[in-house]
């Protein structure tokens, strides 16, 4: 199945939204998967193909705002093309996989070449989702490391929420990073997907985003959000469940343990969304978890974090003292459960925990 019978096929199905700008991208990517079906058959029909291989297909780039179904058709385009040698990954794990093999072959002339070999002897198409650089490590070596799978033939197909030229914005050494970039835009075709629905509000907008006691739909809320993303590296405070944009907390552990507003400013800095479960009633007995939930809510506000959360009780019956603090969390609740809040971008960078624009 082509993608674009593929769009079709799940157009077709009761409660999916066809949408206009999802349909501009199926037909780049019914053209790159036209072009690597066609490569694939040409390749089998030479002898020597070292010598005598067609041209490798030109790559795809496509970026776009949070929750506009990107991630949805790498997915599909991924399923849909009959290779053996393909392989999709999300961006933060691949570059840990990345590290981690160089460490590997530290012993090679140049490990990062010796990756390029392994990674090119098993992979044709290499999908990767959600590249987003904000490590100067990363930085400095994916420059060298793309340059080397595309001059092996590997057929890259991105998809990220930054143009090509919005990558590793005010990045230390950035200059050194931008041959890398210039090498995406020459490399791949840059498609932007410039979709005027975010279908995880959406979701939300459908869905109370607060409840009592219901872990069974904050699971099921989560799976439909996360839209079958990888799981990624959270960091170290425990959770539950980690993709790129969402990460659940148990609230014992994030609001019970040692931790301040400088953790919750680092959360908030980097998840769109963020699920808490098992908010209890707030009273004297946890007066040290009551005053840290105060830190995380007024971070989270600031920072434009969508919260969905399973509270013990009502919000508006949290405390059972409601006065000074107290009063401005539950209105802070109530506002971010509003259209008006969830529509506000999210703020991932430049901001201090004074509230000062860095």
């Amino acid at each position: 199945m082509s993608p674009k019978a593929w769009y079709q096929a799940a157009c077709d199905k009761a409660g999916f939204v066809c949408d206009a700008a999802q349909t501009i991208a199926i037909e780049e990517l019914e053209t790159l998967w036209r072009q690597l079906v066609e490569f694939k058959q040409k390749r089998n029909q030479f002898l020597g193909r070292s010598l005598l291989s067609p041209q490798v297909p030109r790559g795809l780039y496509i970026w776009g705002g949070v929750g506009r179904g990107k991630t949805f058709l790498m997915d599909g385009f991924y399923h849909c093309l009959p290779y053996r040698r393909k392989r999709r990954i999300h961006f933060h794990n691949f570059m840990a996989e990345v590290h981690q093999e160089m460490k590997r072959l530290s012993n090679a002339p140049d490990p990062l070449m010796a990756l390029a070999d392994n990674i090119a002897q098993a992979t044709r198409l290499l999908c990767l989702d959600e590249l987003h650089v904000d490590d100067i490590a990363d930085a400095m070596i994916l420059g060298r490391l793309l340059g080397a799978l595309f001059k092996r033939g590997v057929v890259l197909l991105v998809t990220s929420n930054y143009p090509p030229d919005g990558l590793y914005p005010n990045g230390l050494q950035r200059q050194n990073f931008l041959p890398a970039i210039e090498l995406l835009k020459q490399e791949l075709k840059v498609l932007h997907f410039d979709g005027n629905k975010d279908y995880r509000l959406l979701q939300m907008i459908r869905d109370p985003v607060f409840m009592v006691s219901d872990e069974a739909r904050m699971e099921s809320m989560f799976l439909r959000l996360s839209l079958g993303a990888e799981p990624v590296e959270a960091g170290r405070i425990q959770v539950r469940r980690a993709v790129r944009e969402i990460v659940w907390f148990d609230f014992k552990e994030l609001c019970g343990g040692n931790h301040d507003q400088s953790d919750y400013l680092e959360i908030a800095h980097r998840y769109p969304t963020v699920f808490l479960s098992g908010v209890p009633r707030m009273t004297s007995d946890n007066a040290a978890e009551a005053r840290r939930f105060t830190w995380l809510i007024d971070v989270l506000y600031d920072n434009h974090v969508k919260l969905v959360a399973s509270f013990d009780v009502l919000p508006g019956n949290l405390y059972e003292a409601q006065e000074g603090e107290s009063q401005r969390i539950i209105s802070r609740l109530a506002e971010m459960q509003t259209l008006r809040y969830l529509q506000l971008p999210h703020r991932s960078r430049g901001v201090s925990l004074t509230g000062q624009d860095d």
